[in-house]
C-alpha cells in the first residue's frame, strides 16, 4: 500500500523479525523503561553498527522490551532507529534474544542505507545486512513457541483498478492507494485513480 502523503517518513512497524502478521501488532506502543539488559543490548547494537561504518545510526539506535507483544518476537521502526523485543524471548534463551536483535538490526541497516529508495523488507539489502551482522541465511519468519492471537479485521479496502482487497483491523487514515498499481502505471507515485475504496466488514 502506498500513502500518498509520505515521501520520506517511512515508518516500519513490522511484525518482521517478530515474523508475524504485520497487522496484528502494528499499533502497539513500546513501554520504554530502560533497564540494565536493554543498555547491554543497545551497547552491542551500537558496536556492530560502528563496525559497519554506520556511526550515525549507532548514535540513534534504541532497544526496548515491549511487554504488550505476544506472537511477535520483535520489530524495527525506521527512521526512529527503534528495536522492540518481546520479553518472552528471555525465557527461551540469550541466543534467541541475540538472534532476534540482529534480525531487527538488519532491517535498520538496510533501510538506513537505502535512504529514500524503496526496498523490500526482506529483500537482498536486508539479506546482505544479515550476512554482515553474522546471521547469513536468516529467514523472514520465526518458529518460536510464542502465543498467537487473532484480531478480527473490521475494514476492507478495494482497489478500483486491479480489484485487490486489503483487510485491516484498524481503519486507514488519509488517502491510500494500491501500491502495485501506482508502481506499475505511475512510477510508484500516488495516483488518485488507484485510491482504495473503503467498506466495513461489520
Amino acid at each position: 500500500m502506498w500513502d500518498g502523503r509520505r515521501v520520506r517518513g517511512i515508518k516500519l512497524k513490522f511484525g518482521w523479525g517478530g515474523r508475524s502478521d504485520p497487522e496484528r501488532e502494528a499499533e502497539v506502543e513500546p513501554e520504554d523503561v530502560p533497564s540494565g539488559a536493554e543498555a547491554s543490548l543497545i551497547g552491542g547494537a551500537r558496536w556492530r553498527l560502528t563496525e559497519l561504518g554506520l556511526d550515525g545510526l549507532g548514535e540513534r539506535v534504541r532497544v526496548v522490551w515491549n511487554r504488550r507483544m505476544r506472537s511477535t518476537a520483535g520489530r524495527a521502526l525506521w527512521p526512529e532507529a527503534l528495536i522492540e523485543l518481546n520479553p518472552a524471548l528471555q525465557e527461551i534463551g540469550r541466543g534467541e534474544v541475540e538472534r532476534t536483535l540482529l534480525h531487527e538490526l538488519a532491517h535498520l541497516v538496510a533501510f538506513e542505507r537505502a535512504g529514500r529508495r524503496r526496498i523490500s523488507p526482506h529483500g537482498k539489502e536486508w539479506q546482505r545486512a544479515c550476512a554482515e551482522l553474522g546471521i547469513p541465511g536468516e529467514t523472514a519468519s520465526h518458529r518460536l513457541e510464542l502465543p498467537s492471537r487473532t484480531l478480527r479485521r473490521k475494514w476492507a479496502y478495494l482497489c478500483p483498478h486491479c480489484l485487490v482487497q486489503v483487510e485491516r483491523v484498524r481503519r486507514m487514515r488519509g488517502a491510500m492507494a494500491c501500491w502495485s498499481c501506482c508502481r506499475r502505471y505511475n512510477g510508484g507515485g500516488y495516483d488518485e485513480r488507484f485510491r482504495f475504496v473503503e467498506k466495513s466488514l461489520e
